[in-house]
Formats: structure tokens, C-alpha cells, sequence
């Protein structure tokens, strides 16, 4: 039985999957890619989609097991990282080269840090619950939009000059950031 997919067609030139968090598969294709070669592409991948669609089972089982935060818990954690998130900022932004604006800590469920044009950097509170090195990558990833206000590849080599561990630390993120914003 041939694989269900939602299919996205742009001017791109190569064929991507993506494995959603309700475990629905994407299809990303050239314009012009004839319907056949996408549904050979979708099945030589079968083994792909499977180890997928089974991280975000376990992921889903893992998240429904932990107990939200209490008020009471995130205000602490709101206060410990407005002590040491700034301290990290202010160690990082020589080894990047830059200057920053106001660093805000808030509490936000889709975003670790922000940077605005005016350097002023934003944290969710959360990161003070992902190891030490991780926070850090991601202190380090802002403070380098005052570089480059994009993910350009002469983005990451900055990301990486100061953070050469950097994918390693995002990797570690992308897989246990859902239950920290749980």
C-alpha cells in the first residue's frame, strides 16, 4: 500500500521529507518531478519515515507523562535565569565581537532567544532546564545575528568559531526542547 503524503511543489531542486509532530508525512518536490518518481522517492525512505514517526511516538509518550510547571516553579526559574543568562551574554560577546542591547528573560512556548536589530536579546526561561552548554549555544547563536541578522552559511561560521560543538548542542535542542516547553 503506497504511503499517504501531503505534497508541497516549489522551485526547488531536490526532494525532501519531513515527518510532522501528528506523524502526517510532507513531500517537498520540484515543480516539474513526475508523480511516480515521488512516490518511488516516499517508499525507498519507508525505513526513514518509520524511525521518525517513532521518535515522535516515544517523544508524545514521554511529554504526556510530565507534569506541567507550577507558577510558583517557573517564577523561580525566571529569576535564575535573569542571573545567569545575562553573565553568560555578557562572557560570549567579546569571543563573538559584538555589543548587545537590554537582555530580557521572558517565559515563551516557541522560541529559546530572539535578537532585534537594535541588539536587544530575548530568552525563554526555559533554557535554564537544558544543560549548561546548551544554553550557552543558544546565547551564543543570538548574540551572532548582531553579525548577521540571518541563518546565511557566514552565519554558522560564526556560530561556530565561538561554539564549534554548535549542531551537536541544537541536536540536543530539536530533541528535548518539546518537553522542556511542555
Amino acid at each position: 500500500m503506497a504511503e499517504a503524503y501531503e505534497l508541497i511543489r516549489s522551485r526547488r531542486k531536490t526532494l525532501a521529507l519531513q515527518v510532522k509532530a501528528d506523524g502526517s508525512l510532507l513531500v517537498r518536490a520540484p515543480l516539474h518531478l513526475p508523480e511516480r518518481q515521488i512516490r518511488e522517492f516516499v517508499a525507498s525512505h519507508a525505513r526513514w519515515i518509520q524511525s521518525h514517526r517513532a521518535r515522535i511516538s516515544e517523544q508524545a509518550a514521554r511529554l504526556e507523562a510530565l507534569e506541567p510547571l507550577t507558577a510558583e516553579e517557573l517564577r523561580a526559574l525566571r529569576e535564575r535565569a535573569a542571573q545567569i543568562i545575562p553573565q553568560r551574554v555578557k562572557y560570549f560577546a567579546p569571543l563573538v565581537g559584538v555589543s548587545y542591547g537590554p537582555v530580557t528573560i521572558r517565559c515563551q512556548k516557541t522560541r529559546w532567544g530572539s535578537c532585534s536589530s537594535r541588539g536587544a536579546l530575548s530568552f525563554n526561561c526555559l533554557l535554564m532546564l537544558a544543560p549548561m552548554e546548551v544554553l550557552d549555544s543558544v546565547v551564543v547563536h543570538e548574540l551572532c545575528h548582531r553579525l548577521e541578522p540571518n541563518h546565511s552559511q557566514r552565519f554558522y561560521e560564526h556560530v561556530l568559531r565561538v561554539c564549534p560543538d554548535y549542531r551537536e548542542r541544537h541536536r540536543w535542542l530539536k530533541e528535548h526542547g518539546r518537553e522542556l516547553l511542555r
